[in-house]
């Protein structure tokens, strides 16, 4: 059985984004008000599942608009730098030069 979580990006009526996550194997639904927030919320979720997610699929919503979509790389961008750092080597391979 696969894991696999979905990570939707919505706006709230108060033109706020959040991002609702998913867990598609039990149908449990959780709402992160940021990157951080929904970070803590994987590791909860998949703690379930012994820690190891397969895959967290990403949408959004038709109303969040596009520099809301840069808001949450940049928040992204800094999650991953953070991780990178703590765990000192990148998240995915590099390519190796021949």
């Amino acid at each position: 059985m696969a894991v696999v979580f979905e990570a939707t990006i919505l706006m709230d009526e108060n033109e706020s984004w959040y991002i609702e996550l998913k867990d598609t194997v039990d149908g449990r639904v959780v709402h992160c008000q940021n990157v951080e927030e929904l970070e803590k919320k994987v590791e909860e979720l998949g703690a379930d599942y012994g820690g190891h997610v397969d895959e967290v699929r990403w949408g959004k919503a038709d109303d969040v608009l596009p520099h809301i979509m840069d808001e949450v790389r940049i928040e992204m961008a800094q999650a991953r730098e953070k991780i990178e750092e703590e765990r000192g080597e990148p998240l995915t391979p590099v390519a190796e030069e021949v």
